[in-house]
């Protein structure tokens, strides 16, 4: 396993960089010296613009492409709306890092790519069942990725994202991830809503662990088209969430989604050296904490 060393006012682009993960990346990588641009519709950039992303990569050394329209549930109402941000956005940015030279992407793919199976803990050898469009969109992103590397010789590594949950996740809408949700419901005084009976068990992965696992495998000598479990190796259930969090709680229908989820995530440290490094315990205090909840 072999890392390059620490950058040198090296050029990076991360896009959706004013997302959830997005921001911590960012702050994460300037921090550590480098160069960071920003490509989000935020701002007005979209990645579906191949000759602003061409423009954008010239120089770069890595490209986070981190930019999607996430959430099962969405996709499932808007199918064609994510699949043109979730596929098209993803060639036009392979595209781009290979026009532009680029050295590295590093390709944010989702552990919904394996589906619902009995079978735990999920490894990256097993066959992808995607349940919805968004699984199945960004399961596309990840043999774009590989396609690339065999095809056009760019270097990638999609990584499987499971669960991800810490500051700054956004607590309201419909598509809400449970953690975030639960601790806006605390806020305010409202009963934690579980969906269906609340067994359904998550393998919840703190973004600070996320951020390190993207810098590693950009640093790393990965590069062939790789997909890698990022995920805490320790699955909990939403009930279990909602004791963490506190308070009363009542339950709403079940939704269309797989009941476990649990990741095998021994591959990433082999790769690259990356292991979890925050419980879940942890995480939730820390947050209850910053919401003055303890």
């Amino acid at each position: 396993m072999s890392q390059t060393p620490m950058p040198s006012n090296q050029k990076v682009v991360v896009t959706g960089g004013e997302g959830f993960i997005g921001t911590h990346l960012v702050r994460a990588l300037t921090k550590e010296g480098y160069e960071v641009e920003v490509v989000d519709l935020k701002s007005g950039r979209d990645v579906r613009d191949t000759a602003l992303m061409r423009s954008v990569c010239t120089g770069a050394t890595y490209v986070f492409h981190l930019a999607a329209l996430p959430r099962v549930q969405f996709s499932i109402e808007q199918p064609q709306e994510s699949n043109d941000t979730n596929i098209d956005g993803t060639l036009s940015v392979l595209v781009a890092a290979r026009d532009a030279g680029v050295k590295k992407v590093i390709y944010s793919a989702s552990s919904s790519a394996y589906g619902d199976t009995a079978q735990m803990p999920l490894r990256e050898t097993m066959p992808a069942r995607p349940m919805s469009p968004y699984a199945l969109q960004k399961h596309v992103g990840e043999l774009y990725c590989r396609l690339f590397f065999d095809v056009y010789a760019l270097p990638t590594v999609s990584l499987r994202y499971f669960n991800v949950y810490g500051p700054g996740a956004d607590p309201h809408g419909a598509y809400a991830l449970v953690i975030a949700k639960f601790l806006q419901q605390r806020i305010e005084g409202l009963p934690l809503t579980i969906t269906g009976d609340g067994t359904q068990t998550r393998d919840f992965t703190h973004v600070y662990d996320v951020v390190r696992a993207n810098i590693l495998a950009a640093r790393s000598a990965v590069g062939a088209g790789e997909v890698v479990n990022i995920g805490a190796g320790n699955n909990a259930s939403v009930k279990r969430v909602a004791e963490l969090v506190g308070g009363p709680v009542t339950h709403i229908p079940a939704r269309f989604e797989p009941h476990d989820s649990f990741a095998d995530n021994a591959l990433a440290k082999k790769l690259f050296g990356w292991s979890p490094g925050v419980t879940l315990e942890e995480g939730v205090a820390e947050l209850k904490q910053q919401a003055n909840l303890l």
